[in-house]
């Protein structure tokens, strides 16, 4: 709107006047500026005076900036004096100071479109414009109003500092071009350098205008990708102390490290001072070029805050013959139309030049001392006069010299050759600026310094960056550091060169600062966002087992595949480790040795029994199941090492099968036993043949088909569903358990469950025939081992279910070992004691005691009747003992004979 206003202004401003006459102005701005007539003049707009106190229009001037100007005089004075350049032509100026306020920058604008005072020209106002082309605004949002007034008329502005990406648009600003690189390519310069040094938490300030604004939305765009902004504040372009207090306590407040600043050198010098009256240090500020190279700020009093700030810059040059010019400067005399050297000369000196008309008192002198002209420049060092690190003013030079080519290649158009319609030329003593900008676009050349000035198709300058480093030089001043380069042109695929040996980081340790809102997740754990806070706010949480991650801040774990699992650290997946009863490990080893010291045991007993086959005690025990008995142990206790290893398809089938078979054929032993103890005992009728009914070849038929029984249920269960070996995840994920798969649960129920049934059945004939006579009865002993035999099984179920992985095959093997052992124990270890420590007891007489007492012996007669039948029913033998007669009719000496045959039977 207010480019409108202006335009407005403008049309208000010019009249035209009958043929012949003037074209004349109705009013004058009043502005801070220099001019020089010429032929051609040239346009300038700086900032000079820079407002530092609340109230409006309070200004203090920038001697530093002054160089700026000066540098565009020199650069029109040099082109001028080249003979071989614009030929015939003098460059003349108007330079004007914006004061870093947009009314002013307006004021100063129309005024070099209108132009000022009386311009000599025919009745039609025709003639060469007031400017050709302005050289400026620095500013980006005084560019921005300014420009879209210029592209009305066509006149080029070729800023050397406005740096707003939003002026690369051609269709909104088609006659704006300038010497330094769009802020697209500084906020990308500036992302590499976060990025170089790997900082994802950081604070943004920026001026509150398009410039900072546009700069703001490109860093958000990039920073997004890696990192997060902590905080965004912006600057206010007019002066609010609320304002500047709310961002100064935000930094104090912010765990940021790194604070990126986008504003002009004016509107951050007002949050600086605040930043260092409150002594906040510790920050490491990352310029834009904008103020990377601000000497204002950077000095002594401010370097505990700002000191070693790094930032991109204009890309540095050197002005042959610049210093010399600059020395020269001198207020030769006080008029309108070089009132800005008056006020460089005031502020570097520090006085104040007195008018005709002023009264010399204290109040006109505002505590100064008064100018005499005469002061010495060369005495006074500033940076002013400083030529060793020209940036902005470098651009300067670059762009009057872009006109000047652009001019010079408009003169030296050939008719007929031209770029405008027909092919025409423009004509030097009356063209349009439009037609010194289709010049200005293609302008392409070199200058002595080797460096290409061009521009692209949104006329904009070559991307090339120093990057700076703000430094205490050896006398205590703070100097600018050139540190590295950032090179858009180049083709190589690094663009940021930094030599990290030159940088100066303001912090204790000299290195650079970590600016990060939570460390970064290492390997083995991931990510996991804060509610409500940004993404770079996270908490670190280990992977569950079974899961991995293997890289730095991985956002998830991996699963690990079936057969893999996570490692301790969570950083990769492993083979599982197989586990399995094996003999190399304490188990397996404690049970390998029980099993082989009980089969030997059962051999030894075994043995025994062989080598005292004709004692009675071994032959009053039915010494053929006793040594099936035995075998059938020793076969109980080796099934057990089927067990222990690595299954295999072999180890599985066996292992029950023998276990099914040898048990059954051992219970099978004992059940016979205990049947033929309870049928002599209980046979009491007289004339009862029960015994010749079971006889030998019966009990060994019984055995075998109590065997033969297991046997088939063994053979259907191989048959159908054999059992295999098989991987089982089940109770721990971190380990593979090989185990034999029973493959039928049927099969397995029917082989326990066979075993179980004759075990009861044995365990209550025994029970029952418990109390028969001592000598010739076992039943006491089977009774016991059975009872054993039964609650290992029974405890065995249980224990064989809740138990893990190789547990629960060393449950099984511990319930085979601890049943073997009990039947071994008890029924063997008392006939053994006898034959091997008690021998006087292993006698006929003392057997025949074991059921009767000398007296009773001695008298047949009152030997009870079960007694006398049970030892001749034992006594097969016995061929033709009177078992039918009652015991009553037995003579003494028949009794007596009868007890004594059977410790004679072969």
């Amino acid at each position: 709107m207010a480019c409108f206003v202006c335009m407005s202004i403008f049309c208000s401003l010019v009249f035209l006047e009958s043929a012949g006459e003037k074209c004349k102005m109705h009013d004058h701005f009043e502005l801070n500026e220099l001019y020089k007539s010429g032929d051609i003049i040239l346009g300038g707009l700086f900032v000079l005076n820079f407002k530092v106190v609340n109230p409006e229009l309070s200004f203090t001037f920038e001697v530093s900036i002054f160089q700026r100007v000066q540098t565009m005089i020199f650069a029109i004075e040099e082109i001028n004096k080249n003979h071989s350049f614009l030929p015939n032509i003098t460059l003349g100026y108007r330079l004007y100071d914006n004061c870093v306020h947009l009314p002013v920058a307006l004021r100063a604008a129309t005024a070099l479109l209108s132009g000022t005072g009386d311009v000599t020209i025919d009745g039609n106002c025709k003639g060469p414009p007031p400017v050709v082309a302005i050289v400026g605004d620095p500013l980006s949002y005084h560019s921005i109003a300014a420009s879209r007034i210029m592209s009305l008329f066509g006149i080029p502005m070729v800023s050397y500092f406005a740096t707003c990406s939003c002026l690369s648009n051609k269709r909104e600003f088609p006659s704006f071009l300038r010497t330094i690189p769009s802020d697209a390519f500084q906020v990308k310069a500036m992302i590499e350098i976060i990025k170089h040094y790997g900082w994802v938490w950081i604070g943004a300030i920026a001026s509150d205008d398009d410039y900072g604004q546009n700069a703001l939305k490109v860093l958000i765009e990039e920073v997004s990708k890696f990192g997060c902004l902590a905080f965004i504040e912006r600057v206010p372009t007019t002066y609010n102390k609320e304002k500047i207090d709310q961002i100064v306590n935000t930094i104090k407040q912010s765990t940021a490290k790194v604070i990126v600043g986008f504003s002009s050198e004016a509107e951050l010098s007002i949050l600086a001072k605040e930043i260092v009256n409150q002594n906040i240090t510790g920050k490491q500020w990352v310029a834009s070029e904008a103020w990377s190279t601000f000497t204002a700020l950077a000095r002594t009093e401010n370097f505990d805050s700002f000191g070693g700030t790094i930032g991109v810059a204009i890309r540095k040059g050197s002005i042959p013959g610049l210093e010399k010019f600059l020395l020269q400067v001198h207020p030769d005399s006080i008029v309108d139309n070089n009132n800005m050297i008056v006020t460089f000369w005031e502020s570097l000196f520090e006085c104040k030049f007195l008018q005709s008309s002023d009264k010399i008192n204290s109040s006109s002198l505002l505590g100064r001392h008064i100018c005499t002209g005469l002061e010495d420049i060369r005495n006074i060092t500033s940076a002013y006069s400083d030529v060793t690190d020209l940036r902005p003013s470098y651009n300067v030079y670059k762009a009057v010299y872009a006109i000047a080519h652009a001019l010079h290649n408009l003169i030296s158009c050939e008719n007929g050759n031209g770029p405008f319609e027909n092919k025409s030329c423009a004509d030097i003593k009356d063209f349009q600026p439009w037609q010194v900008l289709h010049y200005l676009k293609r302008v392409n050349f070199t200058n002595h310094l080797g460096e290409r000035v061009a521009f692209d198709e949104n006329g904009d300058a070559l991307a090339i960056y120093d990057i700076v480093n703000w430094q205490k030089s050896d006398d205590g001043n703070v100097v600018i550091k050139t540190i590295g380069l950032f090179d858009e042109t180049t083709k190589q695929s690094k663009k940021l060169l930094i030599n990290e040996n030159e940088i100066f980081w303001n912090f204790e340790s000299r290195k650079p600062p970590e600016s990060i809102c939570s460390k970064s997740c290492q390997p083995g754990t991931r990510k996991a966002n804060r509610k409500g806070e940004p993404v770079c706010c996270f908490d670190c949480v280990p992977c569950a087992d079974g899961e991995v991650s293997m890289e730095i801040d991985s956002v998830e774990c991996f699963k690990c595949p079936n057969d893999h699992w996570s490692n301790l650290g969570k950083t990769q997946c492993v083979l599982k480790e197989l586990e399995f009863l094996s003999y190399e490990d304490a188990m397996g080893i404690t049970l390998t040795s029980v099993t082989l010291f009980g089969a030997f045991l059962s051999v030894v007993v075994l043995a025994v029994f062989i080598r005292y086959r004709s004692t009675p005690v071994v032959k009053a025990n039915n010494s053929e199941l006793s040594f099936l008995l035995l075998i059938s142990l020793t076969l109980c206790f080796l099934c057990s090492l089927s067990f222990i290893g690595q299954p295999s398809y072999t180890t599985c089938m066996l292992r029950h099968v023998i276990f099914g078979i040898s048990f059954v054929l051992c219970i099978s032993c004992i059940l016979v036993k205990t049947i033929v103890v309870i049928m002599a005992f209980r046979a009491t009728l007289p004339g009862n043949n029960m015994m010749k009914w079971f006889g030998i070849v019966q009990q060994r038929g019984t055995v075998f088909f109590f065997t033969f029984v297991q046997s088939l249920i063994c053979i259907t269960w191989l048959v159908t569903a054999p059992p295999a070996p098989a991987k089982n995840t089940k109770y721990f994920n971190s380990k593979i358990i090989l185990e034999c798969d029973l493959g039928s649960l049927i099969g397995f129920s029917l082989l326990l469950g066979y075993i179980g049934f004759l075990s009861c059945i044995c365990f209550l004939l025994a029970f029952f025939a418990r109390n028969l006579p001592d000598t010739f009865n076992e039943a006491k002993f089977i009774t016991f081992s059975m009872l054993i035999f039964c609650a290992v099984w029974i405890t065995f179920i249980p224990a064989y279910i809740s138990s893990p992985g190789k547990h629960t095959v060393a449950v099984e093997v511990f319930a085979i070992l601890a049943s073997s052992f009990g039947v071994l124990l008890s029924i063997f270890v008392p006939k053994v004691y006898i034959i091997i420590f008690k021998p006087e007891m292993n006698s006929k007489k003392a057997l025949m005691m074991g059921g009767a007492t000398a007296s009773q012996l001695g008298d047949p007669g009152s030997l009870p009747g079960s007694y006398l039948r049970g030892v001749c029913m034992l006594s097969p033998c016995l061929r033709g003992f009177p078992l039918g007669a009652p015991v009553s009719s037995h003579s003494p000496k028949t009794c007596r004979l009868g007890a004594l045959a059977i410790l004679n039977c072969p």
